[in-house]
């Protein structure tokens, strides 16, 4: 039996599978031939080249979504779904079968969701930072069960240099991460870019004499030199069971690892560094703050839509004003926009409807942020299309960032519970570049286009 076939939560892509997919796929329309051509080869070869391709592609993840007639393929490239091409019910029934096998997923369980994972490697090599983590996810549907695999490659993982940070901006978070206590919180929606952001923290600041300690749900990227941990549920034990509940039916504490217990276990292996996935709950956000306060740098993530929602949001959970000003140094909020093709890309004169916009999103723009002249000669990019791009005008993407520092000024601010409206405009004028701004000026840096921030923060 060939070492691919095995169930192992591994899948090998053997170098002729490689091969062919660096010589034959370039883009969508590549991938969406090379799948058909291979349409009759057996299941196991078949996923290889979908996982491949994606992989050549860039892609985030690959979705199977079956329907009446038949199933659906689709990829995310930069954000974006794209359809591939539609398959026969049956192989893709097959490939749901062969990926929960290598998910370990239960093949007899089809009425419930289900979260697994395995791994890819590209090459013969038994090191753990040269595999390609895919974290999969099953749901019943009308028609059969859907897939989703996310890809978590390690190339992600990138330096703080590499977000796409204004100048004034790194030097922020170059002192800030560098502190030796208080709360840093990255907000945005799933997909923006947080995860690898703190990541990008964890790698700056990661030295010997520091202690990071991680607990993540799941873990998404492996760094050396870092311990990290993973949230797991008791045996039986849906998400919404508490572990009080669980306590009283035994007298000894179950093996419940949650971001709660979990985090203030990790307390107890004396810490510099804490990064805590996501505060979910009160009792998560509760530990977190005490433990910035107590002499340790927490990093964590939050569900908001810009940064000044983040206080809002932790006391919507139940924590206290009193508790959140002293402990919070900095809220960051961010967003992933598409980076024009430079393949393609044109430079046109702005137009006078588009200056008028750009000279109103930046009507507030702090002195100290170099600007260049706003008049009729500037030119910024058009997004055209090419096969390069999949004929979409846009490769890569790009961080826009938005951060709140929390001062003296603003801790007493933040004290009289003041709404997400009035904290926003309070930070504005202490200096704050919103999302929207920082996106403009990447469109004056001929890095996007005025189209794509539009479609990511919503028209100013």
């Amino acid at each position: 039996m060939p070492r691919n076939s095995k169930i192992t939560g591994e899948v090998i892509i053997s170098p002729s599978v490689l091969t062919q997919i660096k010589k034959k796929i370039k883009n969508i329309a590549d991938y969406k031939k090379e799948i058909e051509n291979n349409l009759e080869k057996n299941i196991t070869e078949l996923l290889e080249i979908i996982l491949g391709g994606t992989i050549k592609l860039e892609g985030s993840d690959i979705h199977l979504e079956p329907k009446e007639e038949n199933s659906k393929i689709r990829v995310r490239v930069d954000g974006l779904l794209q359809d591939v091409l539609s398959v026969d019910t049956k192989i893709c029934q097959s490939l749901v079968s062969r990926i929960k096998l290598i998910s370990g997923l239960k093949l007899n369980v089809v009425d419930r969701p289900q979260d697994g994972r395995f791994s890819i490697s590209l090459e013969e090599s038994n090191s753990v930072a040269d595999l390609i983590e895919i974290r999969t996810s099953t749901l019943p549907t009308e028609h059969g069960e859907a897939v989703v695999m996310r890809i978590l490659n390690p190339k992600n993982l990138i330096d703080l240099e590499a977000l796409g940070l204004r100048e004034d901006l790194l030097k922020l978070f170059n002192k800030e991460i560098k502190r030796p206590n208080g709360m840093i919180i990255v907000t945005g929606p799933t997909g923006s870019g947080k995860t690898t952001t703190l990541y990008a923290f964890l790698k700056k600041i990661q030295k010997p004499e520091t202690k990071i300690i991680t607990i993540e749900d799941p873990i998404e990227y492996h760094l050396k030199g870092i311990t990290q941990t993973q949230v797991s549920a008791p045996r039986g034990a849906t998400q919404t069971e508490s572990l009080a509940s669980l306590i009283q039916t035994s007298r000894r504490v179950p093996m419940y690892y949650d971001f709660a217990n979990g985090l203030r276990s990790i307390m107890r292996q004396d810490p510099d560094v804490v990064l805590v996935g996501e505060v979910r709950d009160l009792e998560t956000a509760s530990i977190a703050l005490q433990a910035s306060l107590t002499g340790h740098l927490v990093f964590s993530t939050l569900h908001t839509n810009d940064a000044a929602g983040t206080i809002a949001r932790l006391q919507a959970l139940g924590e206290k004003p009193v508790n959140i000003a002293p402990a919070i140094n900095m809220a960051i909020a961010q967003r992933l926009v598409r980076k024009v093709c430079t393949k393609c890309v044109k430079m046109e004169k702005v137009s006078t409807i588009i200056l008028q916009k750009i000279k109103k999103g930046l009507k507030n723009l702090p002195k100290d942020i170099k600007l260049q002249k706003l008049n009729k000669d500037i030119k910024i990019p058009i997004a055209v299309g090419c096969k390069d791009c999949n004929l979409t005008g846009y490769r890569g993407r790009v961080g826009i960032f938005e951060a709140i520092l929390i001062d003296d000024e603003l801790e007493k601010f933040i004290l009289t519970s003041p709404s997400i409206s009035v904290l926003r405009e309070k930070a504005i004028k202490k200096g704050m570049v919103t999302m929207y701004q920082d996106g403009i000026l990447k469109i004056l840096q001929g890095v996007t286009t005025i189209e794509e921030i539009e479609r990511i923060t919503g028209e100013q």
